[in-house]
């Protein structure tokens, strides 16, 4: 028995489990934001980073990878998503076969306990810049996931402006005369 699933975050370029195959592939309806706390890879309890979510906008492509999985990888799936996240059904457009799978979406919802939601994009890159966690960096998260979009075709305008804003922040702390 196996099942899709389908990443838009840090599934797609850190892939710790075994799949039976890996495509690129779309949702519809879902757009990503950094509106999730993570407390437990990007962050600490004390001092969440921000990482992705999906959040309803009807209309809205999002690209990302899907997987088909052995039923058993949902048990690591669902350890590696624990904080916030839940799963979902939806329908997975897979890009290369051009056919459509109903498949499994982990999205973290506003009534989780770790939901950050929306915040003005300049705080968002520093809080981002300022986060760290056991799984390192939140700047590498973001860093590290605009570079796999990228490698996707993907144009997501809400990842790429906070990218930009925190590069720009490094940028700032590094040049003459800043003080550092």
């Amino acid at each position: 028995m196996s099942d899709w699933v389908f990443g838009y975050g840090s599934l797609i370029y850190k892939v710790d489990f075994p799949y039976l195959d890996r495509e690129p592939a779309e949702i519809v309806g879902w757009t990503r934001r950094f509106w999730q706390g993570s407390h437990d890879h990007r962050g600490t309890p004390e001092a969440p980073g921000r990482v992705a979510t999906l959040v309803p906008e009807p209309g809205r492509v999002c690209r990302g990878v899907a997987y088909r999985v052995e039923h058993s990888v949902f048990e690591h799936l669902d350890h590696r998503e624990k904080n916030g996240y839940e799963r979902h059904r939806v329908a997975i457009d897979l890009l290369e076969r051009g056919e459509s799978v109903s498949g499994t979406l982990y999205v973290a919802g506003r009534d989780n306990p770790a939901f950050l939601g929306p915040a003005d994009a300049e705080a968002m890159a520093q809080h981002i810049l300022d986060a760290r966690g056991p799984s390192g960096d939140n700047l590498e998260y973001l860093l590290r996931l605009a570079g796999a979009l990228r490698e996707l075709g993907e144009n997501d305008e809400h990842v790429f402006d906070l990218e930009q804003r925190a590069k720009a922040r490094i940028r700032q702390r590094c040049s003459p005369g800043s003080g550092r």
